[in-house]
């Protein structure tokens, strides 16, 4: 007997049993007699057809209460069955039209099943997956996975893949925090799991416990060089170099003729303002690949920062000779270029990368950049907007245009783009005080609000622990238009005891 003939057998004999059904007679009652019967023969996918034909029948004609409910689970049961089916043949090569076809025809049966029946989970979780596919929506998938998990899924393994699932379409980081914990409390070990809660960790700025996961996922798998790459650099991100260091010498010992290991070494070395051993490094990491253009980078970058501007635009020059298409190598060596006044030739170099990438943002912003340093605000504004059309999601654009606007006196255009920016990156110290100032000092005086200077002032102010002497006479200018002079006082003289 085939497992789908098994399978139908046991469901019919399970409905039968928790059924009870009466025998009183009813006009339907002999199609439902002859939809259990097809049910028992059925054997090909038009089979279940009729089976959910004769239901539907005996439904309509009339049956007596205890026969109707029977011949709702009958066919609720069939329209399921059909519906993985159906399922089961997206699987298979096909093309687009038959793809949405069967998904579409798979769908209508589960919905109309829930309907019939709407304790079933399974249903609900198919319904999920379908809904996942092309010319489903994320709305209807994350709706039927919410059904499903709330009727409660036995299965644990089951279970942990619907929190998962559902966790991956929520849009809140909360909610997909919640979910994956769910399903990291009944799988401990999963590592597909640990995974997507740490990716989420990071974007979430929880690096501590990104880290505790990524330490969970090394235990289960002390061979994954690219964990101990991951964990050297959240390390870094966190200033737990001697850490990340020992992270780094376990990815040196499986990656030994990679020079990737040494380039990291020589960043953290370079946080740690080590600025020689980072050039060791680096050194190291020629003589393991003479090739990699990223140690030249790293080594301008190095010597950039130690005044040896020669040397620094020695390693850009030969990097840019090597991979003269690399975007990185060619922001780096105008960046070289510009710190040694050379603004128009570095401004060429950007402008030639952006012939071949005109939509790339990091290049864009670069070049506004460098045309705010050559006093052409008109084409930053050009620039800025131009990364904005790519990607308005971009909060450096926002502020970079506003403070371009602040400066031509545009001082309604200049708040518009810091709004954007804040509600883009609330957190952020250099919007929190561009838009404070605007606020506090602005010559118009509809645009200003002392109060709420006040509070993105202390913003900033708290998250630089009070010590950014710009941030505090920021914070003083808005204590005064607030009209709290006392305190407008205290912060300009702190601002001024910094400054000296």
């Amino acid at each position: 007997m085939s497992m789908v003939r098994a399978l139908r057998l046991t469901l019919l004999f399970s409905l039968a049993l928790t059924a009870g059904r009466a025998l009183a007679a009813g006009e339907g009652q002999a199609d439902l007699d002859k939809a259990e019967e097809a049910k028992l023969s059925a054997t090909a996918f038009s089979d279940l057809g009729e089976v959910i034909r004769l239901a539907d029948s005996a439904i309509k004609k009339g049956l007596d209460k205890a026969n109707t409910d029977f011949a709702k689970r009958l066919l609720a049961a069939t329209l399921r069955q059909r519906a993985q089916i159906a399922a089961e043949r997206l699987k298979k090569p096909s093309t687009m039209d038959e793809l949405r076809q069967n998904r579409q025809a798979a769908v209508a049966d589960l919905e109309r099943a829930v309907e019939l029946d709407s304790k079933q989970p399974s249903a609900f979780l198919l319904l999920a997956e379908l809904h996942m596919l092309p010319g489903g929506t994320v709305k209807d998938a994350r709706q039927a996975l919410d059904k499903a998990i709330a009727l409660g899924i036995e299965d644990p393994a089951e279970r942990a893949t619907a929190l998962m699932q559902r966790g991956s379409l929520q849009e809140q980081p909360e909610k997909k925090l919640a979910d994956f914990n769910e399903a990291i409390k009944l799988f401990p070990n999963a590592v597909g799991a640990l995974r997507a809660r740490r990716d989420l960790l990071i974007r979430m700025g929880k690096l501590d416990a990104a880290v505790a996961d990524l330490d969970r996922l090394i235990k289960l798998k002390p061979d994954d060089a690219n964990a101990y790459e991951e964990m050297a650099q959240l390390l870094d991100s966190l200033k737990r170099y001697d850490e990340a260091l020992a992270a780094l010498d376990k990815l040196r010992k499986l990656r030994p003729s990679s020079a990737r290991p040494l380039l990291q070494i020589a960043v953290v070395h370079m946080h740690q303002h080590k600025l020689d051993m980072a050039l060791a490094d680096l050194e190291k990491a020629r003589t393991v690949d003479p090739a990699d253009v990223g140690v030249l980078v790293l080594r301008a970058s190095v010597y950039a920062e130690k005044g040896d501007k020669k040397k620094a635009m020695a390693d850009g020059d030969e990097a840019l000779r090597l991979q003269p298409n690399v975007p990185m190598v060619v922001r780096t060596h105008a960046l070289l270029l510009a710190q040694n006044g050379r603004l128009d030739d570095a401004a060429a170099d950007l402008e030639k990368l952006l012939k071949s990438a005109p939509k790339d943002t990091d290049t864009l912003l670069q070049l506004a950049g460098l045309q705010i340093a050559q006093d052409r605000p008109i084409k930053a504004v050009e620039t800025f907007s131009a990364v904005l059309a790519a990607d308005p999601t971009e909060w450096q654009a926002f502020r970079g245009r506003g403070d371009v606007y602040l400066d031509l006196g545009r001082q309604a255009d200049a708040l518009a783009d810091y709004e954007k920016a804040v509600k883009l990156q609330p957190k952020d110290q250099g919007v929190l005080n561009n838009l404070a100032w605007l606020l506090a000092t602005s010559p118009e005086a509809k645009l200003r609000d002392g109060r709420r200077a006040v509070k993105l002032a202390t913003d900033a102010s708290e998250a630089t622990g009070y010590k950014a002497a710009y941030i505090l006479s920021t914070l003083a200018a808005a204590c005064a238009e607030a009209g709290d002079f006392p305190s407008a006082v205290k912060w300009a003289t702190k601002a001024v005891e910094l400054g000296e």
